[in-house]
């Protein structure tokens, strides 16, 4: 399969599924597993106040925020949020999917960050994604960055590998890796569960040692 730069091409998170009794069992046991996993993650964290700090790399703003007070999003925090996340080169907001958050709030406990969040990309305008789309084949022409979906960030202290493993993890919407850009960045958005570049079989064993994951490697496997 050749390379794909998929912040928004939407790939199937599961295998295609023939219509055999065996194989139907599987898939509807799997998603049971999947799903039941969330609603006992959701349920502990009903009533979870959550904050995060960050700087961002390009306007050199930074901003800590609690995002979500027992359980509750807080809009006042969520309206300063979009305004931080904005498009730094029109100075254009949107309103942030706030979903965004709880996996960024996740993925930072995951690795024990201690260190603001570095922001290098969240919502770009149609205009400037337009331009980046141009300039670079790595920009997505439909990007999840103009939906708001999106962020790309590093954490300081904390390696790009551990930061992409945490999204993973997760099964909970994109995750690219970018460990050689000018700015090396981890991209989590909320659209469809995949990864990119796709990792092998190995590489994914080491992230989800008893294999219960819905990514698939890079051989197209289970």
């Amino acid at each position: 399969m050749p390379f794909r730069f998929a912040d928004q091409p939407k790939q199937s998170a599961l295998p295609r599924i023939t219509l055999r009794a065996g194989l139907l069992r599987v898939g509807c046991a799997t998603l049971f597993m999947f799903g039941g996993a969330g609603i006992v993650k959701d349920a502990t964290a009903t009533n979870e106040t959550r904050t995060l700090s960050f700087h961002h790399t390009h306007s050199g703003e930074d901003l800590t925020v609690t995002f979500k007070k027992n359980g509750r999003y807080d809009e006042a925090a969520l309206k300063k949020l979009n305004w931080l996340l904005r498009d730094w080169r029109t100075q254009e907001p949107t309103t942030m999917n706030r979903q965004l958050f709880d996996i960024v709030w996740e993925v930072y406990r995951d690795v024990d960050g201690d260190k603001p969040i570095n922001i290098i990309s969240s919502y770009r305008s149609p205009r400037t994604n337009a331009m980046l789309h141009r300039r670079s084949r790595g920009v997505a022409r439909h990007s999840q960055h103009m939906l708001g979906n999106a962020m790309d960030f590093f954490i300081p202290g904390v390696s790009l590998d551990k930061i992409r493993a945490a999204g993973l993890r997760l099964q909970r919407g994109g995750v690219g890796f970018y460990p050689t850009s000018g700015s090396p960045f981890v991209h989590l958005d909320t659209a469809s569960i995949r990864h990119w570049p796709r990792m092998t079989s190995d590489q994914l064993a080491r992230v989800f040692p008893d294999g219960r994951t819905v990514h698939l490697p890079s051989d197209g496997g289970p």
